[in-house]
Order: structure tokens, then C-alpha cells, then sequence
């Protein structure tokens, strides 16, 4: 973001406020001091700030902080999810407490410890700083994907993550060419749906899109499916069989595994790209196509080439655009709405309500996802055969504990882990926004931490 944020002092006695604005200077945290609750939410309107440090009482003789309440809550009105610290003296320590319940970041007693209020402001700092633009970018993100929903046809792709956005437009700004594209990244990670893309909104969008996984197809039958063969080819053949290549002429042929192309194969793949001809197995005449080539793998076809098993020349013929597709473990944003969308699939299809609650969300998002989106889709169609009432819980998705046993006991420390995370959670009355931003962490880490440490939202009734 731009500049760093200030964290704004509020205080009505000088010598307070000089001497908290020179420890942050000391300390590198820039601030700007109001003496009054006016002054204060004058540059609160002005500007985003990192945090605000503020007295309880700033009228004479008063030591009630009915001031403090009433800067705390029209600050809150105006950005609830601006950290205020608390400074009180013992006579307003209660109130004080009654807001750090309300949402306070924190409250210190005159005098403050100076270490711990300057870790304890530089924590809060840095987490605000970090929200911001994380809702910044969320913003921008939400406006470039309704955009590119606008103007492209995106095959009901889910996804709320800047790594998928990257891929997606890289994906879209090369679909109108012919250019062949290689599409990398791990198993399950949804190449596929990217070449759909890609295919749905190029020039050949209502030409053939036909879909081959070489992987599949047996070596010694490869050259027949892919270019087709002539009557009496092979044994057994008596009519000629069209291949992959002829079905999709005009069109998009998409190439998964790519790298399982034998050598012999991809001889004849390279004299297609290359003079957009092709030979029929048990033929002499050279057969013209049209054909735009979409291939995928993930594999390392460098790695494949220096091992012999892939021709460079081939290579280089494919990888006119490479679109990485990040795998899940590289985009965590993407986890809960992909769950949730499946959710909704499957809970059609079984013709009863599903939805999954915090602790099956938690899990989701601690697991490590080696299977990707097709993982993914897997736990959740699992979760929907299993799940005996509308919850989806982790021993539905396969993860976590098993309800019928015993929770493995927490060491000394977690426990006090636990303890604490319940406080604040009970402070917030629930609400996992405020608690992850009380704590400086993200939702997801949150969701990690309750999962780890055992930890389940009761659900409230909605209405």
C-alpha cells in the first residue's frame, strides 16, 4: 500500500501525548496526536489509520470514561474493524474491560509498560496494514472477475483466489489466437476446465472440442487413435477408423498427459503442428487438418527431454503460452467456495438440504489437498452419502478425528492455547471476523487454530 499508517493518540494532557508520540517515534510507528474526542474523529475521517491509543476520560474532574465509551463507539461506527487501545487509569479500569468485551484491541493501566505497549501496537499495525490490502485486493479481484464474467464465458469456473485469477487471464487473452497452449501444474488442479476455457472462448468456440487423455490410451493402439488408420491397418481393423485429430478438425483437440505420447507419436504430433498434415496408420497420402492443440501435463517435459523421453523440437512447438494452474495447496481462497459449490451439487442430486459447519470448514482448510480440486470434489460427494443429518462434519469428509473416538489429549501448553482462543471467542460473541482480527490473524488461520486445538462454533439460528 502506499505509506505506512499512522496510529492516532487521543489524549487531553500534553505531557501524555508528547510522551507516547516520541516512544512511537523511537520505535519507527508513525502517529498523530488529538486532544479531543472532536479532533480525533477529524482525522479518523481523513484518513486510514493503523490503530488508535486512546484515554478513557477527557473532561475535568471526570474519571468515569463515559468520554472514552463514547469516542470508542462512534470510532467503531465509522470503521469497525479499526484496533483501539485502550489507556486507563484504575478508577476507569472497569469500563475499559466492558469494552475490550465490545471489540477493544486491548487497554493498558497508567503507567504502561513502554516494551509492551509498543509489540503490542506494532502487532496491530501490522495486522491492519495487512487486512487493508487484503480487502483492497479483494475488491479489485471481485471487480476484474466480474468483468471478465461480463465479456467471457467462463464454463462456471469457482474460484476467489488472485493465483486463478492470474491463470484465468492469462488463459482468456490467448484464446482468440490458434497459438497451441501447454497447460502445467499437478493432477486434479482443473487443466482441463482452464482448456475448456480457453476452447469456449476462442474463434472455434462452436467447432469440435474433443478431449483425449494419451495416459489412457494403450501404446500399441496410440498412432490409431489419435491419427486414425486405413482398413487392414492392423488386425482385425476392416473399415478405416478416424482418428482424434479428423474428429476434431476445425476445431480444439485437447492433449491431457501429454508427456505418455511415445516417440513414434509425437513424430507425427510434430508434422501436424508444424504443416497441419497428417498420415493415417497404413497410408502414403498426407491428409490435411485444422486443428488447434491444446496440451497439458504434470510432468517436467524439460526433465522428460534430457531423460530422451521427449522430443525438444515437440516441445517448443507446444509451448507457445505455458498457463501454470496452480494446485489448491496454492490457493487457499479457493478452498471454501469450491466446498461450498459442491455442496450445493450434491445436496441437488441427494434432493435434501447439506451445508458444512465451522469445525468440517476448519478442516477443510488445515488439510494439505494432494488431490487437488478432484480431491476435493471427492470429500465432498463422500461427506454427502455419509452425512446423517443437514451438517457436514470432518469425519464425513474423511478428516479430523473420528466422532466415535476419543479426541488424542492436548499437551500443558495447548491447553492454555485453548483457554485463551475460548476468551476471545467468547469476548466476540462468536463472530469469526472480530476474532481473527483481535488475534492479527487471518479467518483461515483461524479456522486452522480451532481445528487444531478442538474447537467448534455452536451455529445459530438464522432470522
Amino acid at each position: 500500500m502506499g505509506e505506512r499508517l499512522r496510529v492516532l493518540i487521543v489524549d487531553d494532557q500534553p505531557a501524555v501525548a508528547r510522551a507516547l508520540s516520541v516512544l512511537f517515534d523511537l520505535h519507527d510507528i508513525p502517529n498523530v496526536v488529538a486532544a479531543t474526542p472532536g479532533e480525533a474523529l477529524a482525522v479518523a475521517s481523513g484518513e486510514p489509520l493503523g490503530a488508535v491509543v486512546q484515554d478513557m476520560n477527557f473532561s475535568p474532574n471526570e474519571t468515569s470514561g463515559r468520554d472514552g465509551v463514547e469516542l470508542f463507539r462512534r470510532l467503531r461506527e465509522r470503521d469497525p474493524a479499526m484496533p483501539i487501545f485502550l489507556i486507563t487509569a484504575w478508577a476507569s479500569l472497569e469500563t475499559a474491560v466492558e469494552l475490550v468485551r465490545q471489540g477493544a484491541a486491548d487497554y493498558v493501566q497508567k503507567p504502561w509498560d513502554d516494551a509492551k505497549l509498543v509489540a503490542t501496537l506494532q502487532d496491530l499495525v501490522r495486522a491492519r496494514e495487512a487486512a487493508l490490502v487484503g480487502d483492497r485486493q479483494r475488491v479489485e479481484l471481485g471487480a476484474a472477475r466480474a468483468a471478465l464474467d461480463r465479456d467471457h464465458d467462463l464454463r462456471g469456473l469457482v474460484y476467489a483466489s488472485p493465483a486463478m485469477h492470474r491463470a484465468l487471464a492469462l488463459a482468456l487473452q490467448v484464446a482468440p489466437s490458434d497459438a497451441p497452449v501447454l497447460l502445467t501444474g499437478p493432477s486434479g488442479a482443473g487443466k482441463e476446465r482452464v482448456a475448456e476455457i480457453v476452447q469456449a472462448n476462442s474463434r472455434r468456440r462452436a467447432a469440435p472440442f474433443v478431449r483425449v487423455n494419451v495416459g489412457a490410451i494403450p501404446a500399441e493402439l496410440m498412432e490409431a487413435e489419435l491419427f486414425g488408420a486405413e482398413a487392414g491397418a492392423y488386425t482385425g481393423l476392416k473399415g478405416r477408423r478416424v482418428g482424434h485429430f479428423e474428429a476434431a478438425d476445425g476445431g480444439t483437440l485437447f492433449l491431457d498427459e501429454i508427456d505418455s505420447l511415445p516417440l513414434a507419436g509425437q513424430v507425427k504430433l510434430l508434422r501436424v503442428l508444424q504443416g497441419g498434415e497428417l498420415l493415417r496408420l497404413g497410408s502414403s497420402r498426407a491428409q490435411k487438418v485444422d486443428v488447434r492443440v491444446l496440451s497439458a501435463t504434470n510432468a517436467s517435459l524439460p526433465k522428460a527431454i534430457a531423460e530422451g523421453r521427449f522430443r525438444e523440437d515437440l516441445y517448443f512447438r507446444l509451448d507457445v503460452v505455458e498457463i501454470r494452474v496452480p494446485g489448491l495447496a496454492e490457493r487457499a481462497e479457493d478452498v471454501l467456495p469450491l466446498a461450498r459449490h459442491f455442496v450445493a451439487i450434491f445436496a441437488a442430486e441427494r434432493g435434501e438440504p447439506l451445508r458444512m459447519n465451522a469445525a468440517s470448514e476448519a478442516a477443510l482448510l488445515a488439510h494439505p489437498w494432494p488431490g487437488n480440486v478432484r480431491e476435493l470434489e471427492n470429500r465432498i460427494r463422500r461427506a454427502s452419502l455419509l452425512a446423517t443429518g443437514v451438517e457436514v462434519t470432518p469425519g464425513d469428509l474423511g478428516l479430523g478425528e473420528s466422532a466415535d473416538e476419543p479426541p488424542a489429549p492436548l499437551s500443558p501448553q495447548a491447553e492454555l492455547e485453548r483457554a485463551e482462543l475460548l476468551r476471545a471467542i467468547a469476548a466476540e460473541e462468536g463472530n469469526v471476523s472480530r476474532v481473527a482480527d483481535r488475534l492479527g490473524i487471518s479467518r483461515q488461520a483461524l479456522y486452522r487454530r480451532m481445528a487444531r486445538l478442538g474447537i467448534e462454533l455452536e451455529r445459530r439460528p438464522r432470522g
